[in-house]
């Protein structure tokens, strides 16, 4: 099982796809040796999401603007108190993903969203903890959504740039903020669904472009969060009909 280190910023291109088991199955046969379970494997994600009192930034990136940005709290699996855990500012612009992130103990990671302690961050990272804070102050940033899901991530051990999740048994909640409360929610999508992701620092492999023609799979496009707040206000508008 490969490993792979820890980046704490980079960008690369996401392409979304949204396919069904049966397709799952017929592209993991035709990928073959290519690509192997990363260090992760089959894992459950789970994200606290911070957001505006109105939920500006979701709002914004369901308009599909040419810039658009998140920050979230990742965990993978549910977390301890002394657990590391992820703080994340994902930045997308004109289709190129950038990500800037620190890793702490989720106790201390809590800490330092919700007073600005960087007592518990390396000085190689107050840089990027300094990008977080800012974006944190100018939306007036607090916990708005946890979504939680169960991810297969794939690597190609010849060139780990590239990079296949697939995520099934998405879930949502807006109550309990908090990832030490566990990876429930309600159901964002049928649990007979996918959505894979690829992504690659350059041009996608041709071995990788000829298994997608075969299974014919063409791109789409779905935000986890940007669906689940659709799915939110639904039910905001049932409950005062």
């Amino acid at each position: 099982m490969i490993r792979i280190s820890v980046i704490k910023n980079f960008k690369r291109t996401e392409k979304k796809y949204i396919i069904s088991s049966a397709t799952y199955l017929s592209l993991r046969e035709k990928l073959g040796s290519h690509v192997i379970e990363d260090e992760y494997g089959w894992d459950t994600i789970c994200s606290l999401y911070f957001d505006t009192e109105n939920f500006d930034l979701i709002r914004r990136s369901i308009d599909k603007p040419v810039y658009k940005e998140k920050l979230r709290l990742r965990s993978y699996n549910v977390p301890t108190a002394d657990k590391k855990v992820y703080v994340e500012l994902k930045k997308k612009y004109d289709g190129i993903v950038y990500k800037r992130r620190i890793s702490l103990k989720y106790s201390d990671a809590l800490n330092f969203l919700q007073s600005g302690d960087c007592d518990k961050i390396k000085q190689k990272d107050k840089q990027i903890a300094n990008e977080l804070l800012f974006a944190i102050s100018r939306y007036s940033l607090k916990p708005a959504m946890v979504v939680c899901y169960d991810r297969l991530a794939l690597v190609c051990p010849e060139d780990p740039d590239v990079r296949i999740t697939f995520d099934t048994s998405i879930r949502a909640r807006d109550y309990e903020l908090d990832l030490l409360k566990g990876s429930h929610g309600w159901g964002v999508l049928d649990k007979d669904k996918y959505i894979m992701e690829i992504k690659v620092n350059s041009a996608m492999p041709l071995w990788l472009v000829h298994a997608l023609r075969e299974c014919e799979i063409r791109p789409g496009s779905f935000s986890k969060y940007g669906t689940a707040y659709k799915q939110k206000l639904k039910l905001i508008d049932v409950a005062e009909q």
